[in-house]
């Protein structure tokens, strides 16, 4: 994984978001719940988290629950879980500038989290909520399907080959890709990365020039 040696300009009429682990870094309490998970039914952490980083709560409770369990009701204890516990919640860096710097009505945060966890863990980073925001509830198939990219880019009025997709997970990667919209990778938690997906380690040299079209669209030029 390699980051670009030349700065890169990309020029897109929308931004779109993922959360944990693109704008908020909620590591250690992501980790310590689902251990919590792990530890109760004699499961294997470490590919807990390997295989759950970016994907609904429930689509990974499903996938390693024992047999009878009730998914419905252990998702939304996990969910509890995490919507009380802020301690260690921070902002990636260089995101809250960032933020600040695009016009509110070209943003939108695509997350596989809940509403409420989602404000939650924004206001814990001291970040603004975008006022577009395609949450768990809002999908019927959560990441890697490109569902919730394609509402998000559908609510911002644009054609997703005019926005660009942060993202930090390959599930998330991947319904940016699918949602035929160009991705950027950022953090360490990327893997494997597919061609022509550029990394960043974060925001703290990534900046934003943001002007009107001749269509009065807005034109959102980013210096990677």
């Amino acid at each position: 994984m390699s980051l670009p040696t030349e700065a890169v300009t990309l020029t897109v009429h929308a931004v779109l978001f993922d959360m944990d682990g693109t704008l908020v870094d909620s590591t250690a309490i992501v980790e310590q719940v689902w251990c919590e998970f792990a530890g109760r039914y004699g499961l294997d952490i470490d590919e807990i988290l390997r295989t759950s980083h970016g994907i609904q709560a429930k689509d990974t409770v499903r996938r390693f629950a024992p047999a009878g369990a009730d998914i419905d009701a252990l998702a939304e204890e996990l969910g509890e879980m995490e919507r009380t516990r802020t301690s260690g919640i921070v902002a990636i860096p260089g995101a809250a500038a960032l933020l600040r710097s695009l016009p509110a009505d070209a943003v939108a945060l695509v997350t596989s989290a809940d509403r409420i966890l989602a404000d939650v863990r924004m206001r814990a980073a001291g970040l603004e909520m975008p006022t577009t925001a395609v949450t768990s509830e809002a999908v019927t198939r959560g990441k890697p399907h490109p569902e919730g990219y394609l509402r998000a880019a559908a609510l911002l009025g644009v054609d997703p080959v005019d926005a660009v997709v942060f993202e930090d997970a390959p599930a998330g990667i991947a319904a940016g890709l699918a949602a035929g919209i160009r991705t950027i990778a950022v953090g360490p938690n990327t893997g494997e990365l597919p061609d022509g997906v550029l990394h960043i380690r974060d925001y703290s040299s990534v900046s934003a020039t943001v002007e009107h079209d001749e269509d009065g669209r807005w034109t959102i030029s980013f210096r990677l």
